[in-house]
């Protein structure tokens, strides 16, 4: 029997498959930059501790729970989130962004004593000229800092990422400089980022491997993440470049949300990764993942959003309905869900969905009506037909079960 993935061609593969070095983690910054969005609400502690425990079962490898420098609530919720992983066994690490200054490190060190696990130290710092420019910063002054933040975290024994902000438009010798830095004031991991959304693919390849010729040159073992915002929209595809030119840790957010225009968004980051053999997440909680972050970030999900919209694996238009409906009738899933997607419904829990609407033709009416317990006469399909003829959007059960009783 022929195997449905033998009928596709794949021009993805053409010219090689890329399969990254190392394992790929993803770290989700739903809990901190997405709440940065200006459109989202601060979810309550049930929530995210909900949302938390769906990362795990996503196999997320870490979270960022919070700024812990910004006091009161937000550092309360940090330290429940932090003993919710401890206290259950999560798999899930947990870290948090801090600026740096020790008086927003400080704070993490009796965090992670009193949830009784580590928890990784981000911190951050702005690297681009403009921004050296506007805040009158010199290059020695974000290394005096750095070194101060460093070895506060190295003498407290903190796991450290350092950040450079703006990554993506600083000079190579400032980029050098200061990894060089957190590299031997030992930083375990350090990041890259696309701050402002400036980068292409090809300036995430560049960058990333620019930085990766650092650790390489260092000898040390320390991970690179990339941290991505989609103000041009190339987020996701940029992720993707920055894993194929060395990173091993991508930062992304339920349905992108974040500061401005928001960050790559994980659902897809985790479908691509699946896709592309990098990561193999069981994603059956996937719609469940999106579903809760927008109810509980006060953010609706588009009805056309990829993967888990309403509108993924929907089709009213004839030609395309008829081809699902005849492999459907093969008794085939697989081959049901990919003749007219490119995305597995079975893959996220979700099947393909027939609809009928003014582009239809009897191949919908027929279908949907035997879902409905109809029988399909030449005369009701008819009345069916004209009245999606009519209509401006696709015909509800409601409006199908009307139309076929005349």
């Amino acid at each position: 029997m022929t195997s449905i993935r033998e009928l596709i061609y794949d021009w993805n593969t053409e010219q090689g498959v890329f399969t990254p070095a190392a394992p790929i983690q993803v770290d989700d910054e739903t809990l901190r930059d997405g709440l940065q969005s200006p459109s989202v609400r601060d979810p309550s502690l049930d929530e995210k501790i909900e949302l938390l425990h769906i990362m795990n079962d996503l196999g997320i490898d870490t979270a960022d729970v919070g700024l812990p420098g910004a006091g009161g609530r937000p550092r309360e919720d940090i330290l429940r989130l932090a003993k919710e992983i401890a206290d259950n066994k999560l798999s899930i690490g947990a870290n948090v962004a801090c600026r740096t200054v020790v008086s927003d490190i400080e704070p993490v060190v009796e965090i992670s004593q009193r949830a009784g696990m580590a928890v990784e130290c981000c911190m951050f710092i702005g690297s681009s000229a403009i921004r050296q420019y506007a805040e009158d910063w010199s290059i020695d002054t974000l290394l005096a800092h750095s070194r101060k933040a460093l070895e506060f975290a190295r003498s407290n024994d903190l796991d450290v990422m350092y950040v450079t902000e703006d990554t993506s438009r600083a000079r190579p010798d400032t980029i050098k400089a200061l990894y060089t830095l957190a590299i031997e004031l030992g930083a375990k991991r350090i990041c890259v980022c696309d701050t402002v959304g400036h980068s292409t693919p090809a300036g995430a390849r560049a960058v990333v491997s620019f930085v990766k010729q650092i650790v390489d040159d260092s000898g040390a073992d320390v991970g690179i993440d990339w941290h991505g915002h989609r103000d041009r929209g190339l987020g996701l595809a940029n992720s993707l470049a920055a894993v194929e030119a060395g990173a091993t840790r991508i930062h992304a957010t339920a349905l992108g949300v974040g500061e401005r225009t928001g960050n790559t968004a994980m659902d897809l980051l985790l479908v691509n990764f699946k896709l592309l053999g990098w990561k193999d997440p069981d994603l059956a909680r996937l719609p469940d993942y999106v579903g809760k972050a927008g109810a509980a970030l006060g953010m609706p999900v588009p009805r056309n959003y990829p993967v888990v919209g309403d509108d993924a694996f929907e089709t009213g238009t004839g030609v395309h309905a008829a081809a699902v409906i005849k492999a459907m009738k093969k008794g085939d899933r697989e081959l049901a869900d990919l003749i007219y997607s490119g995305v597995p419904a079975a893959m996220v829990g979700r099947g393909q969905k027939i609809a009928v609407g003014p582009m239809s033709g009897r191949s919908n009416v027929t279908h949907c009506l035997e879902r409905l317990g109809i029988e399909a006469t030449d005369e009701v399909i008819a009345r069916v037909l004209e009245r999606a003829k009519q209509s401006k959007a696709l015909l509800t059960d409601e409006e199908i079960r009307a139309a076929s009783t005349g």
